[in-house]
């Protein structure tokens, strides 16, 4: 049987990612959006890829296992790239812990149980997760990497009252993926996997042209334009650091975050950028 690279997300990103690992492998497509999972699926046939799909609600741990289930019957799981999520343009500050932390949790939970040998995961997490790094005191950022998934959502600090907003859930929520994944790394590790997680910066997909256009949009733009690059990046970035990070070029790191912003988060840090309110 040959390797299965699982793809969770159909965004840019996900399909950047299928694009550049899919050939002459079953790729298993999972997403929210069935309408738009089966439309990203024909594309990629169409082009000869070996493409099968199926329908997840990532913050319901039994749909996240079935989808592991699945994909194990197809053959062994050696590649899984998770790229869902939602922004605070797109949802609430409760709908975006669900997915974007929990839904994180149980895809780290169930792939975890079936990764193959020699495989490799990575999460998308964002680079609001490192702006976050160090801001957070060490017993939340302790509950965030530890805590059990199915009592994740229960945090004190994770109740409506104690989040202002979908922007904060946010940063909580990335930076929760990448303490997540260290924790995680054990675990996989167990099985001989590796698993990473990946933080982008401002990158032109249909998400992040709609959070440029939202209320956060100035803000962003001076961070791509005070960065080392001053540009946007592209799903094809993303991709190759996908790649890399799931190659065997990449077989001594895992449980670590890889930062693609380029250079915003070192521009903010080194006082060249100022973020505002």
């Amino acid at each position: 049987m040959s390797d299965v690279l699982v793809v969770i997300g159909i965004g840019g990103m996900g399909v950047a990612i299928a694009r550049r690992l899919g050939p002459g492998r079953p790729v298993l497509l999972a997403d929210f959006d069935d309408t738009a999972l089966h439309a990203a699926a024909d594309r990629l046939r169409g082009d000869g890829y070996d493409v099968y799909t199926q329908q997840v609600d990532v913050s319901d741990a039994e749909a996240v296992a079935a989808l592991a289930a699945r994909a194990a019957e197809l053959g062994p799981v050696t590649s899984l790239a998770h790229t869902a999520g939602l922004s605070p343009t797109q949802a609430s500050a409760a709908a975006i812990l669900g997915v974007d932390l929990a839904g994180v949790a149980h895809v780290l939970d169930e792939f975890g149980k079936i990764i193959a040998p020699g495989g490799a995961g990575v999460v998308i997490a964002s680079m609001a997760g490192s702006l976050t790094a160090g801001a957070l005191p060490a017993e939340m950022e302790t509950a965030l990497a530890r805590t059990p998934t199915a009592e994740l959502l229960d945090l004190p600090f994770l109740q409506e009252d104690a989040v202002p907003d979908a922007g904060v859930a946010y940063a909580f929520a990335k930076r929760g993926n990448q303490l997540r994944v260290q924790t995680a790394s054990l675990a996989w590790g167990a099985r001989g996997a590796r698993v990473n997680s990946i933080s982008p910066g401002v990158i032109s997909t249909p998400m992040g042209r709609q959070e440029l256009a939202g209320d956060s949009g100035a803000n962003m733009r001076a961070m791509i334009a005070g960065s080392g690059t001053g540009r946007v990046g592209t799903p094809a970035d993303i991709a190759a650091a996908v790649a890399f990070l799931l190659g065997p070029e990449a077989s001594f790191i895992t449980g670590t975050d890889l930062l693609v912003d380029g250079g915003v988060v070192a521009a903010v840090r080194s006082g060249s950028v100022q973020l505002g309110g």
